[in-house]
Parts: structure tokens; sequence; C-alpha cells
């Protein structure tokens, strides 16, 4: 698929919901919703700076997206209410985040509780010693 159809023909962020909703020419539709795009943002703070550096964000379940910035004619800039704003999603990357969705969110899942983590800030896991 070149660039051009993976560009979005409409951006809607759904507030109540926190989902970005993306519509594609070919007729596509995805809702990301806004914990989703947070974790897989494309920021060096998530992703590393290089491969094996990636950092599990946990605690992101009632993240919400403040702002969107189109950047040129190649990406959005997502403003996070958690003050995460460093990420630019390229519309590849937003396209390969909607195809892939179903996987990418059961392997964060499969991370977060391999890690003990939870995804709910208000969450607190305690270990006790009997």
């Amino acid at each position: 698929m070149n660039n051009d159809l993976k560009r979005p023909t409409g951006i809607q962020l759904h507030t109540r919901s926190r989902e970005l909703e993306l519509t594609y020419a070919g007729g596509e539709r995805f809702h990301l919703g806004c914990e989703y795009l947070r974790v897989y943002s494309p920021s060096a703070e998530v992703k590393g700076h290089g491969p094996g550096q990636e950092v599990l964000q946990t605690g992101k379940l009632n993240v919400a997206i403040t702002a969107i910035r189109p950047i040129g004619n190649y990406a959005l800039q997502l403003v996070f209410d958690d003050g995460h704003d460093t990420g630019l999603y390229s519309w590849e990357y937003l396209y390969q985040l909607g195809a892939e969705q179903a996987s990418r969110w059961q392997d964060y899942l499969a991370r977060v509780h391999k890690s003990g983590a939870q995804r709910d800030p208000e969450v607190q896991v305690v270990k006790l010693d009997l």
C-alpha cells in the first residue's frame, strides 16, 4: 500500500470513550484507544534508542489525549494528559497501529501481566510473605 493510501482522510478524537478514530480512502476505519496509543508511542522514552531498550509503559489505563498537532504532511504529535508529547506518529505508523491492533494489544497485556505491573495507576500490587 502506498503512503498516500496510509494517510487518513478523517481524524476524530472521541473524548468520552478516549479513542482516536481514523478513516481511510480504502474504507478502513480504526478506533485506537488513548492507552494503546500512549503505550505504543514512537518516542525514545518508550521505544528506547535501539532494539531491546523498550520501556514497558504501565498505569496508563485512564490516559487521555489533550491535543493533536499536525507535523508537516507526514505525522501527528499527540499530547497526553500525563505530560507525554514527544512521539511523532507518522501516517504509516498510525496505519500499522490500526492494522495490527489486536495482536499488539494482546502482546502488551501479556507483557504487563508477566511484569506484575498494572494498567490502572490506582491499583497497587502488594506482595505479602505469609
